[in-house]
């Protein structure tokens, strides 16, 4: 319905011509280049210039990533919204020329980063063996001190509290004990004897668990501590000193932006040149083009350039890449699309189908006017101030057009932020305001939501199988697509008000209609779906199967359309609990106060929650029911060689005029 057709599209041109061509062809961003087979054309290998482009490219992204790290950017959601920076093609081609500026910049940038991350490292390390010391800064001698001429020296830790009075009474007479630090943990000991007693007393401590300390520096605790508190502000200093030089150098960052754009392109414009062949004077492109961009293409390109454009039709065997495009209404759905999956070559585009029952199953679910009314605002204004990429127009639009249902469905159902109109009302003019809703209230009849709800899920199934069936129909398979559709459509409407009488008061007349639709639909199921075996046993249980199928399958799937009552019930109720609790202080100035506070944060969290409840739920029941009847998907998306940057754009870019 909305695939663009392809076409084939092969070029031949001088190679003098082929950088400029593949430029032309990056900024138009309207063929897929495919690697040429011909064996007679000889390949180029440009695996070497495209790793210098990444090189230089990552080291731009880390100059940026050092940046944003030490000195971020203040970005207001304006900007956020705003998109890429548009430039002009002389523009972009002069700040090309400074490329090697830049690139030297970023290498002083990731310096500095790395001069920083050196000083954190050392610092941490230098703090920590301060730490270890801080329970020896009584010791008035080196650490490395062992004894003099004739006395031994033991200094060490035993894990244990002690005092100095009992160590020396277990150990060799004459040993003297000095304990430097205690807790509860550990005793840090400085222990001194005569060297003829150094073995005995070794023993004797090593019985104790004494752990000698291991250091060999020549200064004492305290000493060694000053050293290292002053090689820290040193090292603090040239942190500060490369920290700042970063901030300084912070002005570059739509330059590093720029480099990195740049990079991308000429990476890509190199790899669309190993798809090309050549001969010792031309070159030859091959790939898929929209059918639309084709005359555009060949008057642009044969008006600059001396060059042969054919273009064919994609044989049948052939994988031809999708893209879609839409109307107004549809087009904002194609995300949706896309992250299910393209349609395959035999599929039909399931955004237009689907676009309609999007936005109104996701307006039911929502079903608050006042959230309807502050999403249509939101996005309007985002739309209409800001210059925004293709993709989040899209998307914000999709989220207009869903707020414009939610209003409709909350007027219908009297929802406006809940029931605050009948809150306000009582609690402040005293007056009792009842209901306004256009249609009925769904906390008073849940039953009628619950039916209308299944009533809205039968029509939403039912337009798969109308699909399937006119691609059925389509392909020439008349008689498949009359017996796979209509016995469906008389069972599932035979069945709709037999069941419905469960719920609800039925006429008796539509009760015995629906029996009639039922057995005519059952016999023809089972007379029909098993038409491919080749034995009347096959056909049989073929039929039964196919009828097994058909009364669990869809049953299970117009249950799901019960979160349609659901999700709109559960709006609906939690708005108005925060409406209650905003009005339970009896003076009516703090009550207006608290409801003031309560129906910003309150109104603003139920929104966003069944927001995403809503979106999470109307995806599913495209993907899981509606896609099901009709829609295989597995296609590949169509992709262009373009400007892929992320910062910048041309302003011309996908210009085909």
């Amino acid at each position: 319905m909305a695939k663009l057709r392809m076409k084939k599209i092969e070029l031949i041109a001088p190679l003098t011509d082929s950088k400029k061509i593949i430029e032309l062809l990056q900024r138009r961003g309207v063929v897929e280049l495919c690697r040429t087979e011909d064996e007679e054309l000889e390949q180029t290998n440009v695996t070497a210039v495209t790793g210098s482009f990444d090189k230089f490219r990552a080291t731009a992204v880390q100059a940026l990533d050092t940046l944003e790290k030490y000195a971020p950017e203040k970005a207001a959601l304006t900007d956020m919204l705003g998109g890429r920076t548009e430039v002009e093609k002389h523009d972009f081609g002069e700040r090309a020329a400074q490329l090697e500026k830049t690139m030297n910049t970023a290498n002083e940038i990731l310096k500095c980063g790395r001069t920083i991350a050196d000083c954190d490292s050392e610092r941490q390390q230098l703090m920590m063996k301060c730490d270890t010391l801080r329970p020896w800064l009584a010791l008035d001698v080196p650490l490395n001190f062992h004894g003099t001429d004739t006395t031994s020296a033991f200094i060490g830790t035993v894990p244990y509290p002690t005092t100095a009075d009992e160590l020396e009474a277990k150990l060799p007479e004459g040993t003297s004990v000095e304990v430097v630090n205690a807790s509860k943990e550990q005793t840090n000991l400085f222990v001194l004897c005569c060297d003829d007693k150094a073995q005995e007393c070794e023993e004797g401590l090593r019985k104790l668990m004494f752990a000698t300390l291991g250091e060999s520096e020549k200064f004492t605790p305290a000493e060694l501590t000053e050293q290292l508190t002053g090689r820290c502000e040193e090292l603090e200093k040239k942190r500060d000193s490369a920290e700042k030089r970063i901030e300084e150098l912070a002005d570059s960052r739509k330059d590093l932006k720029f480099a990195v754009d740049y990079l991308t392109m000429r990476k890509d414009k190199y790899d669309a040149l190993n798809s090309l062949g050549f001969t010792e004077s031309t070159f030859v492109l091959t790939g898929f083009i929209p059918e639309k961009y084709c005359d555009s293409l060949r008057r642009e390109i044969e008006e600059k350039y001396v060059a042969y454009i054919e273009f064919t039709d994609p044989s049948e065997d052939e994988e031809v890449p999708v893209l879609l495009e839409n109307g107004r209404f549809s087009a904002p759905l194609e995300g949706i699309t896309r992250m299910y999956a393209m349609p395959s070559k035999g599929d039909v585009d399931p955004t237009p189908v689907m676009a309609f029952f999007y936005y109104l199953l996701f307006g039911m679910m929502l079903s608050d006017a006042g959230y309807g009314l502050v999403m249509v605002i939101g996005t309007m204004i985002a739309l209409k101030k800001f210059k925004l990429e293709d993709s989040m127009r899209k998307t914000l639009t999709m989220f207009r057009n869903c707020g414009v249902s939610t209003v409709i469905w909350g007027a219908l159902f009297g929802s406006w932020f809940g029931d605050i109109v009948q809150v306000v009302g009582k609690q402040f003019f005293d007056k009792d305001i009842g209901s306004i809703a256009l249609w009925f209230q769904p906390l008073d009849d849940p039953i009628k939501l619950l039916l209308f709800s299944f009533g809205i899920g039968i029509l939403h199934l039912f337009l798969g199988v109308a699909v399937a069936f006119h691609m059925s129909w389509k392909d020439g398979r008349k008689l498949d697509a009359v017996f796979d559709a209509v016995p469906i459509y008389l069972i599932i409407l035979g069945v709709a008000p037999l069941g419905a009488g469960i719920l609800t008061q039925v006429p008796q007349t539509l009760k015995t209609i629906g029996a009639y639709m039922l057995i005519a639909g059952v016999v023809l199921l089972v007379l029909t779906a098993g038409r491919s075996s080749k034995n009347i046993f096959g056909k049989l249980f073929g039929g039964l199967y196919a009828l097994y199928n058909t009364a669990t399958g869809w049953l299970s799937d117009i249950l799901s359309y019960s979160r349609l009552l659901a999700l709109g019930l559960a709006t609906g109720s939690i708005a108005s609990v925060i409406n209650l609790i905003g009005t339970m202080p009896e003076n009516k100035v703090i009550k207006l106060v608290l409801l003031i506070i309560v129906f910003i944060v309150g109104h603003t969290a139920n929104l966003a929650i069944n927001l995403l409840g809503a979106y999470v739920h109307t995806d599913r029941l495209q993907f899981v029911e509606l896609f099901s009847k009709f829609y295989t998907g597995g296609g590949r998306e169509f992709e262009p060689l373009t400007v892929n940057t992320k910062y910048l754009k041309f302003k011309e870019e996908n210009s085909n005029d």
